[in-house]
């Protein structure tokens, strides 16, 4: 494979486990080259979360190799070709080059092979099948360098072929536009997706969930959002879906982007929010958060000032109070004042319970309950300034009432 340069920085140069790897490979003749987002937020300057690396040796003998030099490794996906080694706590994922052999739109039957041109052929887009050596010397295949540097996501060869290979090739195809690229799309590739958008329905749902929400993190996914809407890519998961008008007055409110709440954003606000957790299999922490999310009440009292703003962020707590001023339609008043309280702000707990009551000579029942939440609300309308002792009178003084 030839090379076409160099990285300008090469992140993993002086990286300690880095050494430690490649002093394990190198001794076994193994070949191994960084692949996909590794390099390819390399080239871009950016960030790098995980190292993956493609070697040119069956799996078997790369666990065999790690073993010999007393490295931890994991056979993550034997079948495909995929084992892990963790150095110093982290992990390294490393797949044999393959070719597929046999694919149906969601998994792939592979081979394995030597060929690097091989196995950058059956990559989706052209900048994830750039390759780098330790060193830094860079291998790009299909031009995916000059790509990253137009800002244009360009599937490798065929855009349907490479769809037919895995349907949420067209959900990655706007992921990583909204990451990576800018207008206007590639039209080859967008209209693939756009013939093929009726096929996403044979996905899992965890899958579908992952890319939606990868792409929901990116910085300014609104314009991404629109042109699926355009193309019906959304119509199978989300049908939901009004459109990017609510998405992009949250992202000019937001303080930090948070994928689920811009979720909520694409959705009607009053609708049960269950169904969708369900049709997308969230955690049931995010279908609950989520449906607070989109219920109709509470209406969030911004006007009312900080008095308002605390009553809202005890009942709610700091994060669900965030989210339905962000995704508020309309806020009259000092929403950027109300979010600075629900960031900063601890609600206080009530300082006195059902055992106060039960101390007061009150039977257990429905009544205490009651009598509970009605000191409570008495001590929210005082802005929670009532300590115990004005509270425990205020539990008395209720108490008596009842009994008269």
């Amino acid at each position: 494979m030839k090379s076409v340069g160099r990285l300008d920085a090469v992140p993993w140069s002086d990286d300690p486990a880095v050494r430690v790897l490649f002093a394990a490979l190198d001794g076994a003749g193994i070949v191994a080259r960084f692949v996909g987002g590794c390099v390819r937020n390399s080239v871009l300057g950016q960030a790098i979360g995980d190292y993956d690396l493609a070697v040119d040796t069956r799996p078997e003998l790369v666990m065999q190799a790690l073993q010999a030099a007393k490295v931890k490794v994991v056979p993550t996906g034997l079948k495909h070709g995929t084992v892990t080694a963790v150095i110093e706590g982290r992990p390294f994922e490393l797949t044999t080059l393959r070719r597929d052999v046999e694919t149906d739109g969601r998994r792939a039957v592979v081979a394995f092979t030597d060929d690097w041109l091989e196995d950058a052929g059956r990559r989706d887009f052209t900048f994830n099948a750039l390759y780098a050596d330790r060193d830094g010397t860079l291998y790009d295949l299909f031009n995916g360098r000059r790509d990253l540097a137009e800002a244009r996501v360009r599937f490798i060869g065929d855009a349907e072929m490479r769809i037919a290979e895995d349907r949420l090739r067209v959900l990655r195809f706007f992921r990583f536009h909204a990451w990576y690229g800018r207008p206007p799309f590639d039209a080859a590739g967008f209209e693939a997706c756009r013939r093929n958008a009726g096929t996403l329905r044979g996905l899992s749902a965890e899958r579908v969930a992952k890319e939606l929400l990868r792409l929901l993190a990116a910085p300014d996914p609104a314009d991404t959002i629109a042109a699926m809407v355009e193309a019906a890519i959304l119509d199978q998961w989300l049908p939901e879906c009004t459109g990017a008008a609510a998405l992009r007055t949250l992202i000019a409110r937001e303080d930090r982007p948070d994928p689920l709440r811009r979720l909520a954003a694409l959705l009607p606000a009053g609708i049960d929010a269950t169904a969708i957790g369900k049709r997308l299999k969230l955690s049931t922490q995010d279908s609950l958060r989520l449906d607070v999310m989109l219920a109709a009440e509470p209406v969030i009292d911004v006007a009312g000032g900080p008095k308002a703003w605390r009553a809202g962020i005890y009942r709610l707590g700091g994060g669900l109070y965030a989210d339905r001023l962000l995704l508020a339609a309309e806020v009259p008043g000092d929403w950027r004042g109300a979010l600075a309280v629900a960031r900063e702000w601890t609600p206080p707990e009530l300082p006195v319970s059902g055992g106060d009551a039960l101390k007061l000579g009150l039977k257990p029942g429905p009544k205490v309950g009651a009598l509970i939440e009605a000191v409570e609300q008495w001590w929210i309308e005082g802005d929670f300034t009532a300590d115990r002792a004005a509270c425990l009178a205020e539990l008395q003084r209720r108490a008596q009432a009842l009994r008269s």
